[in-house]
């Protein structure tokens, strides 16, 4: 069973940045394919970065030049640098992982994904 757990939301002002951080506890995969979703209220959940066991990074064109997805391998930690925040980042920002199955559209896909719990980012202008 895979646990991942958020930190690193907040609220903060526009033009500001916060850095999301997830740690991955329980099975190790020998290739992944790990991201950030977000859903803002009234809104479906959407694909913001995913990154896989072999560097591939991909983007939503919403958050491209303005966040950095990283994974350290040591520490099992995803990270989400979020720069030059706007009221449009506002939402709750959910990690996701699932066992690397291949790519589609530039991306890692995922399917069957592990959740975590979320961390609320507000950004006010």
């Amino acid at each position: 069973q895979v646990q991942l757990v958020e930190s690193g939301g907040g609220s903060v002002q526009a033009g500001g940045s916060l850095r999301l951080s997830c740690v991955r506890s329980g099975y190790t995969y020998i290739s992944y394919c790990m991201g950030w979703f977000r859903q803002a209220p009234g809104k479906e959940r959407e694909g913001v970065a995913a990154i896989d066991s072999s560097r591939r990074t991909s983007y939503a064109d919403s958050v491209k030049g303005r966040f950095t997805i990283s994974h350290d391998d040591a520490s099992n930690t995803l990270y989400l640098q979020m720069n030059s925040l706007t009221p449009e980042d506002t939402a709750m920002y959910y990690c996701a992982a699932t066992p690397f199955i291949g790519v589609v559209g530039g991306s890692c896909a995922f399917r069957g994904n592990h959740w975590g719990q979320g961390t609320q980012v507000t950004v006010s202008s």
